[in-house]
């Protein structure tokens, strides 16, 4: 079963925390991570988005780890993060996080799947048809304890109009 929430992605991310994280976001975008779409800090994650925008985003809480549905999705990642406090944080990059979103989990490492769809239609939308259901960025979050791994990239996608990093 899964949460659906609509995030404001401002300045092109929202966050996952631990709720007793005070986690610094500052320095964690090069443009090896801006590719990545993923940010990692100490007690958070910040999933990058293609839009500065509202996304659509579900979360699901599992047991185990989910099977691969990659080819579903234009863009996935995983990474872990530390639940010290058993509570998972989940909203917009300036959300007021004292109204975010809160998840119990069992203390200690959780991974976590983000998993994107709706890139090409999200970040290049039909300006005629402004708020349209398919040009609003979906972002599946999938949360499971499990022990600390590297982040690692499942999936890649690329904006039609990128430009190479040098």
């Amino acid at each position: 079963m899964a949460t659906n929430l609509e995030l404001f992605a401002d300045y092109f991310q929202i966050h996952i925390l631990d709720e007793d994280s005070d986690a610094d976001f500052s320095d964690v975008w090069t443009a090896q991570t801006v590719l990545d779409g993923l940010g990692v800090a100490e007690g958070g994650l910040a999933i990058g988005t293609d839009v500065n925008f509202t996304v659509a985003v579900a979360v699901h809480l599992l047991a185990d780890q989910p099977d691969d549905d990659s080819d579903d999705f234009d863009h996935v990642v995983e990474a872990s993060l530390s639940l010290a406090s058993g509570r998972l944080v989940v909203l917009g990059c300036t959300d007021d996080v004292d109204a975010a979103a809160r998840f119990d989990m069992p203390a200690g490492w959780t991974r976590i799947r983000a998993s994107r769809r709706g890139l090409a239609a999200a970040a290049l939308p039909d300006l005629d048809a402004e708020d349209e259901p398919e040009d609003t960025e979906e972002i599946r979050l999938q949360a499971w304890a499990a022990p600390y791994y590297e982040p690692h990239i499942i999936k890649r996608w690329a904006r039609p109009d990128a430009k190479p990093v040098l």
